[in-house]
């Protein structure tokens, strides 16, 4: 693998052969996360869209950290919604965890996510200048 695995405790598990991030190292650092959904560290599920959404985006804050870097190293996020009529919801969460940052974005509403229960899943790669 050209990048070192990252599962920190403060994220739940992988729940399948894959890692919640890879971190790479070079000129720079690249960390690229797997989507995150709306489960706590402790493997617990929120319950209705805007508080999976909140759980998603502490996942991605938690992994940001772990890699020593913020929201404002982020330069690519995408999430995969559920359910159209959740979008209204979904900038304010957004923003809260942004802040300032402006990343690129890609929103896609599909029919269904990898479990039925989940209704948002965000993954996000960041870059940290050497």
């Amino acid at each position: 693998m050209a990048g070192h695995p990252l599962n920190p405790a403060s994220v739940c598990a992988p729940l399948g052969p894959y890692s919640q991030g890879v971190l790479t190292e070079g000129a720079g650092r690249w960390l690229h996360i797997a989507g995150q959904v709306g489960v706590s560290s402790e493997g617990e599920l929120a319950q209705g869209f805007e508080a999976q959404a909140h759980a998603a985006w502490r996942n991605i804050q938690a992994m940001l950290e772990a890699a020593g870097m913020n929201a404002g190293d982020l330069v690519k996020v995408v999430t995969y919604v559920t359910d159209e009529s959740q979008l209204p919801l979904l900038g304010p969460v957004r923003m809260a965890y942004l802040g300032e940052a402006r990343p690129a974005a890609t929103l896609v509403v599909v029919r269904a996510l990898a479990r039925p229960q989940w209704l948002i899943e965000v993954e996000a790669s960041a870059y940290k200048p050497a």
